[in-house]
């Protein structure tokens, strides 16, 4: 029963687009029999819909949904939620651009891979003194560059353009959207490097969030970045990204989210990250950054929540001030090269629920309870570490870490024998669960934030 229910809801998603610009755009200019108050008296009414402005938005709808559709007919008046469906041949009319009072459109699924379709290049400063919300989400169809002239959308607030197949450079003009609060460019095909103009001006006053991640982009990141003040959440996650992270992004004093997964930024961790204060989520893995966990105060982002730095190229020893993120839920320290003991205090994290140590070359002894091992079961990793080892005389075999051998004294380090056979096969079962599981994780964090 629930699949068709599914299927149906998916339905009514796939044809919002139509139903943004019957009912915002009705609604903005006012409808016929709007004006009665909820206790029946007269209330001040929007005047009905000019006849001009109709046809505009029936010739709007028509170039969507096809010429069979009677929009004349169906709503002589246009009010209300009913949804239309787009036609699999569905192009934008000029008419669009008349309708002078739309403050959303959003197109969601509107354009299929079968028909390649590009966004206007013209005509959007028409809508520049209403127009507050731009969507394309879902449209395989969706081709070519984005359109510089959307840059004179002087009242837009969100451009959110979302898994389309738009491709070419994220345009310098986009820099003047002065009131744009949210800019969403994720899972295209862009290429080129992030414009500086992103972060001067009126426009680095209002951006709140910043997701241009999946794509193609290249080079270093602009300085200017750093006057993005205001900004809590930033992913530049999946690109070609390279060279040292700027100082100047130390200006980013409001950030909660900074996600820098798989790019090739280098230059080891920089040391502005402990002055960003509201820190929630710091997701840097998949880089070859190099330099220590040393080099920062870990003391100092007490909010962390989320911390990756797994397969950085880091060396050195885990710092015993890493124990002070007393709010951290997640730690992947993994694939790096780092040395010495585990820290004991990172069983104390009041707040962890998965620590991943896994290929490094820590050594010493694991001083970790029963208790952590068993409440944490396969969100714990510490396998690959050669000279790790844990004492069999705190730990019973049941809660064993994997992959992880038994000291050879109590108190010593480990034999440097590989684990048995079963033992490796449960380890390299328990990896293969861990890093699906790590990425399901990370992709939960990644789309609330949106």
């Amino acid at each position: 029963m629930r699949q068709p229910q599914s299927r149906k809801l998916l339905q009514l998603q796939a044809l919002s687009l139509l139903l943004f610009i019957i009912a915002l755009h009705s609604r903005l200019h006012g409808c016929s029999g709007q004006g009665e108050a909820a206790d029946g008296s007269a209330s001040t009414a929007a005047a009905p819909m000019e006849e001009k402005e109709k046809r505009a938005l029936y010739a709007a709808i028509e170039g969507f949904v096809g010429k069979g559709w009677n929009g004349s007919a169906l709503y002589p008046d246009p009010c209300g939620w009913s949804p239309i469906q787009c036609s699999a041949d569905a192009k934008f009319s000029p008419q669009l651009f008349d309708l002078k009072r739309l403050k959303t459109l959003s197109f969601y699924s509107c354009f299929p891979a079968t028909n390649p379709t590009p966004i206007p290049a013209t005509s959007w400063d028409k809508l520049a003194g209403s127009l507050e919300t731009l969507e394309f989400r879902t449209n395989p169809g969706l081709t070519g560059p984005i359109p510089a002239s959307l840059g004179r959308l002087s009242s837009l607030q969100s451009l959110v353009l979302v898994e389309n197949n738009l491709t070419g450079a994220v345009p310098a003009e986009l820099g003047s959207l002065v009131r744009l609060r949210r800019l969403v460019l994720s899972g295209n095909g862009l290429s080129g490097q992030i414009p500086a103009s992103l972060g001067n001006g009126h426009f680095a006053e209002q951006l709140l969030i910043m997701d241009v991640s999946n794509n193609s982009l290249t080079g270093s990141l602009p300085s200017s970045l750093g006057g993005l003040k205001g900004l809590l959440k930033m992913d530049l996650s999946n690109n070609l990204l390279q060279g040292s992270l700027p100082p100047e992004l130390a200006g980013l004093g409001s950030l909660t989210l900074l996600d820098l997964r798989n790019n090739s930024f280098t230059g080891g961790l920089p040391s502005f990250l402990q002055g960003m204060a509201s820190l929630q989520d710091l997701l840097l893995s998949n880089n070859p950054l190099g330099g220590s966990l040393g080099q920062l105060g870990w003391e100092r982002l007490r909010g962390l929540a989320t911390l990756d730095l797994s397969n950085l190229g880091l060396v050195g020893a885990i710092p015993e001030s890493m124990a002070a993120l007393t709010r951290l839920r997640f730690l992947a320290l993994d694939h790096n090269r780092l040395t010495g003991d585990v820290p004991a205090r990172l069983a104390e994290l009041p707040n962890i629920g998965a620590l991943y140590l896994n290929g490094n070359n820590l050594t010493g002894t694991l001083q970790f309870s029963p208790a952590f091992y068993q409440r944490m079961g396969r969100r714990f990793a510490s396998w690959d570490n050669p000279g790790l080892c844990y004492s069999n005389a705190a730990v019973d075999a049941a809660h064993a870490p994997p992959g992880v051998t038994v000291c050879k004294v109590a108190g010593g380090v480990g034999d440097g024998r590989k684990p048995e056979a079963s033992s490796s096969l449960m380890a390299t079962s328990s990896a293969s669960n861990l890093i699906n599981g790590f990425c399901f994780f990370l992709w939960m964090v990644a789309t609330s934030l949106l």
